[in-house]
């Protein structure tokens, strides 16, 4: 399937981590929603993402890396790769970014944000992954 997802990601201290060229960066306690796509097989990379042992390629692979940081909900929907951006966008607007996260390949400020209200990705109407 092709499509875009939401990995809801909790942060259980405060934390500083590599990531990738972007450097060392702080991370308060707290919930962060990372926004990405795939264009083939959406459950393989969210399995990916989801897996301990994995080469660090992408910036949620540094974050995820760390033993305080742990997956505990999945939202996705069949869109193109489009809607990632839109979506990162959206909640750009109410929800804190963390700068140039995830978005080398496009003009976003990131699709990394702290979550302040669950109600904005509700809003989105995604399928939750069981």
């Amino acid at each position: 399937m092709k499509g875009v997802y939401i990995l809801l990601i909790k942060i259980n201290k405060k934390i500083e981590e590599k990531i990738g060229s972007l450097g060392k960066i702080k991370f308060d306690r707290g919930i962060y929603a990372y926004v990405g796509s795939a264009q083939n097989n959406l459950e393989k990379r969210i399995q990916r993402h989801k897996a301990k042992n994995k080469k660090l390629r992408w910036h949620i692979d540094y974050l995820l890396n760390n033993k305080s940081a742990e997956i505990f909900k999945v939202f996705y929907k069949k869109a193109r790769k489009q809607e990632e951006c839109k979506i990162a966008k959206k909640l750009s607007k109410t929800e804190k970014t963390i700068p140039k996260f995830g978005c080398s390949d496009c003009n976003c400020k990131s699709h990394l944000l702290k979550i302040k209200n669950m109600k904005n990705i509700l809003k989105l109407k995604m399928k939750e992954l069981g």
